[in-house]
């Protein structure tokens, strides 16, 4: 095994961990609004593992090569460790208004610093992102598919879910806040 393959599994791992971890610690507390969630933290938890399955198999059992060469393994590295840490660099900034079920604080505020000015929702960017880096990392295009389609739908709908939950609790001020900044890819979506 090559080093690029031992930092892929060492990475997947850090990612599986990290994200188990996310679920088991960060959740709702007693006292916060939490039915606002529809179950779209069960939707991701089935959407990606069954997407990471999913291309991992396909790639080892068909051969449709996005491209020739070894590059693309690295750029699919870079965008899953990129994603994984700056993920958690985003989680950290949100403090304790970071919760995976859909939740509103009883102190919630906007955050609009950082990541925020440009995005709506950064974490879920960055998660797309380790996404998109599995599927460029296994060279297939039916292994990019599988990879980017299925979490890419399980979040858009937990956004509009989330999105639908600010705008009861901060009406004009998210509103406002939406109008300036994109979902997910900064000036374009």
């Amino acid at each position: 095994m090559n080093t690029l393959s031992t930092l892929f599994y060492i990475s997947m791992a850090a990612w599986f961990f990290t994200e188990f971890l996310y679920k088991n610690m960060l959740k709702s507390g007693k006292e916060d609004k939490k039915d606002k969630d529809k179950s779209t933290l069960n939707l991701l938890w089935l959407a990606i593992p069954f997407s990471i399955m999913t291309s991992v198999f396909i790639s080892y059992n068909t051969r449709f090569p996005i491209v020739d060469g070894n590059w693309i393994h690295y750029l699919g590295e870079l965008f899953i460790l990129t994603g994984i840490i700056v993920r958690y660099i985003i989680i950290r900034s949100l403090g304790k208004y970071f919760t995976v079920d859909i939740t509103i604080r009883q102190d919630h505020k906007i955050k609009k610093e950082g990541f925020y000015r440009y995005l709506r929702h950064p974490s879920y960017a960055f998660s797309l992102l380790t996404s998109l880096g599995l599927g460029l990392y296994l060279n297939n295009w039916l292994s990019l598919i599988f990879a980017f389609v299925p979490p890419f739908l399980a979040f858009a709908y937990r956004i509009r879910i989330e999105e639908q939950a600010l705008v009861e609790q901060f009406g004009e001020e998210y509103i406002e806040y939406r109008k300036s900044t994109k979902k997910l890819i900064p000036f374009i979506y």
